[in-house]
């Protein structure tokens, strides 16, 4: 596993604020995030955060927020890198992959906010660029979403088909567990 990552997505704490963003799904996705995170560490394995920055000056994720500070439990520690990026890859204008690549890393454990959006978007290009990736599914949250015709799709209905159109085309679906397990 020393060829394996952890990319941690956007584990902020703008993503706390409900009234802002809505229902959400996986209230354990937190508490699952740091044993995967824990697992990483006390293995010496390669630990690498990416954290959204937003150019919307009203987004809980904007820099002059306090919501784009990390989570307490999932923030990164010294050595740890961290990639700011403003679209929903962690890919794109980051040195993410360039550094991945500069240490042989082929394989990626992915996992963080939200399971639609960023990760799934991270997740694909990754699997595009070559990496062999697996989604944390357990450590992964998102929100409701809504169409213009005001039909509403619940956020777990949202989290599983993100990651049920992933598995088998982009990347392998396991539970924290099952990655710990391996």
């Amino acid at each position: 596993m020393s060829q394996t990552a952890l990319i941690l997505i956007d584990w902020q704490q703008g993503f706390d604020d409900l009234e802002y963003w809505g229902n959400r799904n996986n209230p354990d996705a937190e508490n699952n995030g740091k044993k995967l995170l824990d697992h990483w560490r006390t293995s010496g394995w390669p630990v690498f955060h990416a954290k959204h920055d937003s150019t919307e000056p009203q987004s809980r994720l904007h820099p002059a927020h306090p919501g784009n500070a990390f989570k307490p439990e999932l923030s990164p520690i010294d050595g740890e890198p961290v990639y700011g990026k403003n679209v929903n890859s962690a890919l794109i204008g980051t040195r993410l992959e360039a550094d991945l690549r500069a240490r042989g890393i082929s394989r990626l454990v992915l996992c963080g906010i939200t399971t639609d959006h960023c990760v799934n978007t991270t997740t694909r290009m990754a699997a595009n660029l070559g990496f062999d990736a697996t989604i944390a599914a357990d450590a992964c949250a998102t929100f409701d979403r809504k169409l213009p015709d005001g039909r509403i799709f619940a956020a777990e209905l949202v989290h599983d088909v993100a990651l049920a159109s992933l598995n088998e085309e982009f990347a392998t679906v396991k539970a924290v567990d099952e990655i710990i397990a391996a």
